[in-house]
Parts: structure tokens; C-alpha cells; sequence
């Protein structure tokens, strides 16, 4: 094989597909970064969430409900649930003297009630929605599914409105104040208490837009949320706990490491060295390669 053929038929689709995986974990890890950034709550059931919302959308597909109405009806059904959790389950101990351990174990359990309703409602057998945009384009050479360009295509829209909404718009000002400091906001007129269920609900909103998204591609079973999550918490906690861009680059950054790594060692060491990054970034950078929300 030549050089050029090697770029043409390995490493350019590798690349690709490496792209689509970072846009798919960004998604997932948005949520999970804003999160954090906002209320200081490491959730543990965000991967459930994410779940749920590609349930939502098998369940109301075979409905009879289409795939471009999915991806806005879901979002929205997500946030009154996300705002009930916030309100029942972290608002009760956010006060605490161990807040980080004790949410924590709140929503773990949370998610683990969440998976074992899912396996008795969906059962665990492993289901895939048929793809709403069939076939493949020719780009440079390079067969891509349409699909996977139509999801880079809308990660990337999505990652920047969301942006746009933090740090450029009176809403987001609110938010990261209240993030910041939120006796301080409170005193400028800032309803916190709102903000951040609205915060959570909206992070919560964003998992269950990833399950509609992604449900296609990587199959619908009940614990399709613990697979994603790992690798969720790994680009939070490289980009910085907190930061939105910092989510963005590092999921694609490791995401290639990993997609690129698996053409010269075996795929099974792909993952190790993705958590092995974490732990160097743990022991030598803890706070990530970007600040937290409310310091951005």
C-alpha cells in the first residue's frame, strides 16, 4: 500500500470516525460539565439521562413520531425531569458539610434505579433505530455516512450555541455568577434557587438531545449510559471541571488519541491510556487544561 493510499483508505477514515466519537462524548459531556460548573455536583446518573432520552426517542418513534420532531420534543420532556430530581433529590443535601460525597451517592443510586427500570420496562436486549439519513457521500476520496457528517455537523452547532448562551447572553451572565458566587448574585437580584434548577434541567436536557442523537449509531440497551460516562468523566476532568471549552477540545483531543492509537497497538490498550492520561492530569494539572465555569 502506498503512502497515499494508506492516508486515503486508513488513516483519513480513522481520523473521521475518531471525530464523530469526540462530537459524540462532547455531547455527553457538555451536560456533565455544566453540571458541575454550576452546582458543584459530581452526578453520577447523568449517563442514565443520557439513556433515557434514547429511549424516549425508540419508544416514540415506534410511536409513530419522527426523528426531526424527536430531536426537539425529547430535549423538552427532559426538563421537568431534570428539574425534579434537582428539586427532590439534590436540593435536600446540597447544604450539607459533605455535599460532594453525599450527591454523589445520590445520584449513583439514582442511576442505578434508572437502569434497572429501563431493563424492566425496554428488557435488556439491545435495540437500534433505523438511521435517519441513509448512505454514504464521497469527500476527497473518503466514503463518510451521512449520518456521522450530519452529527459532527450538529455537535458542532450545538456546541456553539451553547457557548453563545453562557458567554455572551444575560442568562448565561447569571449563570456564571451564580457559579461564581452565588450569596453575591443573590444580593444583585439573581434568583440562584432558580438558576440552578434551570442549570441542572438544561444539563439533564442536553444528555437526553445526546441519546436521540447518537442512539443510531451506538445501539440502545439499558446500560448504554455506564459505557458513555467513563469517558464523559475522563474529558470533563482533563478540560477542567467545569469549562465548556476545555470539554470540547479535550473530547476531541482523546478521542483521537484514541482512534489513532488503535492503528499501531491493539485496540484493547486504546482505553488505559485514555485513563491513564486522566490520572497524569489528576497527579500533575488537577484543575484541567481550562478554568471552571463560573471563573471563565
Amino acid at each position: 500500500m502506498t503512502p497515499v493510499d494508506y492516508l486515503q483508505f486508513v488513516l483519513a477514515p480513522q481520523v473521521v470516525n475518531g471525530l464523530a466519537l469526540g462530537v459524540a462524548v462532547v455531547l455527553v459531556a457538555l451536560g456533565l460539565t455544566i453540571i458541575f460548573g454550576m452546582l458543584d455536583v459530581i452526578n453520577m446518573s447523568h449517563g442514565e439521562f443520557y439513556a433515557i432520552g434514547a429511549y424516549a426517542a425508540l419508544a416514540l418513534g415506534a410511536a409513530g413520531i419522527g426523528f426531526w420532531f424527536l430531536l426537539v420534543l425529547v430535549p423538552i420532556l427532559m426538563i421537568p425531569l431534570g428539574m425534579a430530581v434537582e428539586r427532590l433529590l439534590i436540593r435536600p443535601v446540597f447544604d450539607t458539610r459533605d455535599r460532594h460525597v453525599t450527591t454523589l451517592l445520590v445520584t449513583f443510586g439514582l442511576g442505578l434505579i434508572v437502569e434497572d427500570v429501563l431493563k424492566i420496562v425496554f428488557g435488556a436486549n439491545t435495540q437500534r433505530p433505523p438511521t435517519p439519513i441513509p448512505g454514504a457521500t464521497e469527500i476527497l476520496g473518503i466514503i463518510l455516512p451521512n449520518y456521522r457528517i450530519f452529527l459532527i455537523l450538529v455537535g458542532a452547532a450545538i456546541v456553539l450555541g451553547v457557548a453563545f448562551v453562557v458567554y455572551k447572553t444575560r442568562l448565561g451572565a447569571m449563570v456564571r455568577a451564580a457559579a461564581f458566587d452565588r450569596n453575591m448574585a443573590a444580593s444583585l437580584g439573581v434568583p440562584v434557587s432558580l438558576v440552578y434548577a434551570g442549570t441542572f434541567a438544561f444539563g439533564v436536557s442536553l444528555a437526553g438531545l445526546a441519546g436521540v442523537l447518537l442512539a443510531p449509531i451506538y445501539s440502545v440497551f439499558p446500560t448504554m449510559g455506564r459505557d458513555f460516562i467513563l469517558l464523559a468523566f475522563t474529558v470533563v476532568i482533563v478540560g477542567g471541571m467545569g469549562s465548556i471549552w476545555g470539554a470540547v477540545v479535550a473530547g476531541l483531543l482523546l478521542t483521537q488519541v484514541q482512534a489513532l492509537a488503535s492503528l499501531v497497538i491493539s485496540p484493547v490498550w486504546t482505553d488505559p491510556i485514555v485513563f491513564g492520561t486522566m490520572v497524569a492530569f489528576l497527579v500533575f494539572r488537577p484543575q484541567g487544561l481550562f478554568g471552571r465555569l463560573g471563573h471563565a
